[in-house]
């Protein structure tokens, strides 16, 4: 019997010997062939001169979206990303015949000369290439959390889209009219910026100067009454006059989970050239918040010119206008990542509130759009809108346009 025990003591013991040489070679095995996937990216590295890095779309450096923010968080030095939409619309329109755009294609090209030191550039392609700009290309010196230097050709950081405006960040087809002519995105101009967050406060700022706006008319003649008279002040990153400054500043609140509000500023001179004393003051009130598959923004924004009567006799001084967005993404509760927001938006503006002088034009008018997006994949969009415009001028025909895009950051 006491041999028995013996050799059955002895095999379990055995047993539970190989058990744990087991174990080990396992995690032997498992170690090499860590090692081994290892080094196979980094011999594909060494080959290609690139570390590939995704996207991730909750990222963002100084307000911007998360394919802009890519070189940051860049496994290699070099970074390439970009995004891409297009999209077909048919306005009922008296004379107007349904369209399509290859709209935009815009690769980011960012460099880490260190981990404080990086380049930051977008390229944009317009209309299949028939428009092509630098829409920024900037150094960023990143020097604490509280402080950092953004030195170059910079995006004016104002509103909810101007910074973030890749597509995959708005639900509608276009970008909102009070967000292109009155803010107006994409609006990028030379300048030197300061941005961090103020110690645990949940606050964020930037400030700085940039080259100011030439205020001008749809044919780029001073003075106007037009809706593109602020857009069109924009001297962007071509050569053009660089004589007069504005001061551009913003305060965000992030404090709250999912909540973001905040107000934007710029202000400083109207023109470039001749006559002086001609300034411009524009601002804005934002917000958005995020909970459960519900999404609510809205935005109000104003500008005011003052001495505008020294441009022309008649040019506009002022504008302002707000939207609203709500959304919920069908998907939401379900075991997925696919998302399928349905989505409601209404915008009122008036682009000439008033005028320096003579009889001020009615341009007044409201967008109510109604929509849906779906997102096979987290960094690509599929949309189709239907935009309701009305005019608070009755000469004019309110009219409603049917429009599908797609979309993609990578």
């Amino acid at each position: 019997m006491k041999k028995t025990l013996a050799l059955s003591a002895a095999l379990l013991l055995a047993a539970n010997v190989q058990a744990d040489e087991l174990s080990e070679l396992r995690a032997q095995i498992a170690e090499l062939q860590e090692k081994t996937d290892a080094l196979v990216d980094e011999t594909s590295d060494l080959k290609t001169g690139f570390n590939y890095t995704t996207v991730e779309t909750n990222a963002s450096v100084n307000g911007m979206g998360p394919a802009a923010s890519k070189v940051y968080y860049s496994k290699s030095p070099l970074s390439i990303g970009g995004y891409g939409e297009m999209y077909w619309s048919s306005p009922d329109k008296d004379g107007a015949d349904a369209f399509a755009d290859v709209y935009r294609f815009v690769p980011y090209i960012g460099y880490k000369f260190s981990d404080n030191v990086i380049l930051n550039t977008e390229l944009e392609f317009e209309h299949g290439g028939e428009e092509v700009a630098v829409e920024f290309m900037y150094l960023d010196f990143l020097i604490s959390g509280a402080f950092n230097l953004q030195v170059g050709h910079l995006l004016v950081p104002m509103g909810l889209v101007n910074q973030r405006h890749e597509p995959t960040l708005f639900n509608t087809v276009q970008r909102p009219d009070v967000e292109k002519y009155l803010i107006p995105s994409t609006w990028n101009e030379k300048g030197i910026l300061a941005y961090g967050n103020i110690a645990d406060t949940g606050i964020r700022y930037s400030a700085g100067i940039i080259n100011a706006l030439e205020l001008s008319n749809d044919n780029n003649m001073p003075g106007s009454v037009g809706k593109k008279w602020i857009r069109n002040g924009r001297i962007g990153s071509g050569k053009g006059p660089m004589q007069r400054i504005a001061f551009v500043g913003r305060l965000d609140y992030n404090g709250i989970s999912g909540l973001t509000a905040g107000a934007s500023t710029y202000y400083g001179a109207a023109t470039q050239g001749r006559p002086s004393g001609v300034n411009a003051f524009i601002y804005d009130l934002h917000a958005q918040y995020e909970v459960a598959g519900f999404t609510l923004k809205g935005l109000y924004t104003a500008t005011s010119v003052s001495n505008a009567d020294k441009i022309f006799a008649e040019a506009a001084d002022g504008a302002e206008g707000f939207y609203v967005n709500a959304e919920y993404d069908l998907f939401a509760a379900a075991a997925t990542t696919q998302k399928l927001p349905i989505f409601a938006q209404y915008e009122n503006y008036d682009p000439v509130s008033s005028v320096a002088g003579g009889e001020r034009p009615d341009l007044k008018q409201t967008n109510t759009t109604v929509g849906l997006n779906y997102f096979p994949h987290e960094q690509v969009v599929l949309k189709a809108d239907y935009v309701m415009t009305d005019y608070s001028d009755s000469a004019k025909e309110d009219f409603n346009t049917f429009s599908i895009g797609m979309g993609f950051i990578f």
